[in-house]
């Protein structure tokens, strides 16, 4: 049997996820989703609102009327778990990429999942303006996802098995589907707003189907990945190392690349292109932490959900009783942090 080689045996030894870490993340998730839930656009009063999470829990009397009850428990709660969960499932399919391509600087829409959505999307708002956030727009953006990253899959290993043909067939396929949608965008000029802010993001539900839909597609993907955690270690010694060790370096990219892209579409289909969730959160879980994956992908989880909350938080408040689009809120936090990375990657 084949000994170890020395980074992949170093690679094997990477620190592993820590209880406190753990608990670090869990309080951090924990008091944004609260403070998400007591602070909204419509003046119920946080006062108001924790007494009434208490009379929910001990069984007491609540100080909502059954109207106030209704928008926190229907609008406000589902909102905010929609908002972790689709955080959730942007940063870890981030940390997913960024371990496959070996890149800080992956995200979850480099093989053309935000592409193909955006087309599938805009064709059902061109063709049906009324369908906005219905279910036939969300089982299109769902389809126009995973299509997008089909056809650069198909596209990259036509022309090669290595992830830079991989990534040049995301940009080509992208720009492609980019092109397409502007297009059909031009067709249908009155329906731009619907389309522009779709494009933008946002968390808007009238109920748990949205939990609903998302909520399976995460479970599997975040334990997957979660599984596939040790082996996006080993492939970061190099391809040869990882092979030394018994690892398969295709089929795992494979594996996690599915997985990653489920989760992403899920998350595109009842949020929209919400920008710099799975470039910003991983990496700022790697430069706290190390770059160990047993680490960023569960911790990229609950970070990621924080993160979109405490965003969609702000995209609810800042302007109240109007509504920013959430994703100009992560633009506006991501787009500086990339600045600095390339700097920082320069220096």
């Amino acid at each position: 049997m084949t000994e170890p080689l020395g980074p992949a045996r170093a690679a094997l030894k990477q620190t592993k996820l820590r209880p406190r870490h753990l608990l670090v993340g869990v309080a951090v998730l924990l008091v944004s989703t609260l403070l998400s839930v007591l602070l909204g656009a419509a003046e119920l009063g946080w006062q108001r609102v924790l007494g009434e999470i208490v009379a929910q829990l001990t069984g007491g009397v609540s100080p909502l009327s059954e109207r106030e009850a209704a928008i926190l428990w229907q609008l406000r709660v589902p909102r905010v778990v929609l908002g972790v969960l689709v955080g959730a499932a942007l940063a870890v399919s981030g940390a997913a990429f960024q371990g496959v391509f070996r890149n800080p600087l992956a995200d979850p829409y480099l093989l053309g999942s935000a592409a193909g959505a955006g087309l599938a999307a805009t064709l059902v708002l061109t063709t049906a303006p009324q369908a906005g956030g219905s279910i036939p727009m969300q089982l299109a953006a769902f389809v126009g996802a995973l299509g997008g990253v089909g056809l650069t899959w198909v596209v990259g290993r036509s022309a090669g098995r290595d992830t830079a043909t991989l990534v040049l067939a995301g940009v080509a396929v992208g720009s492609f589907l980019t092109a397409g949608q502007t297009f059909v965008q031009q067709l249908r000029v009155e329906t731009l707003e619907q389309v522009y802010m779709w494009i933008l993001g946002r968390l808007i539900t009238t109920g748990w189907r949205e939990v609903l839909i998302v909520l399976p597609y995460l479970t599997i993907s975040a334990f997957v990945l979660w599984t596939c955690a040790r082996l996006l270690d080993l492939l970061g010694t190099g391809d040869e190392e990882a092979a030394a060790l018994g690892v398969h370096p295709g089929r795992v990219r494979a594996l996690v690349l599915i997985a990653a892209s489920l989760a992403t579409a899920a998350a595109v289909s009842v949020a929209g292109l919400i920008g710099f969730v799975g470039l910003v959160v991983p990496h700022l879980v790697r430069l706290a932490l190390g770059g160990s994956f047993r680490i960023i992908v569960p911790l990229s989880l609950l970070f990621g959900g924080a993160f979109l909350v405490t965003a969609d938080m702000l995209a609810r408040t800042l302007l109240a009783p109007a509504e920013i689009p959430i994703g100009v809120i992560t633009s506006f936090t991501g787009a500086p942090f990339f600045a600095i990375l390339l700097h920082r990657r320069r220096a």
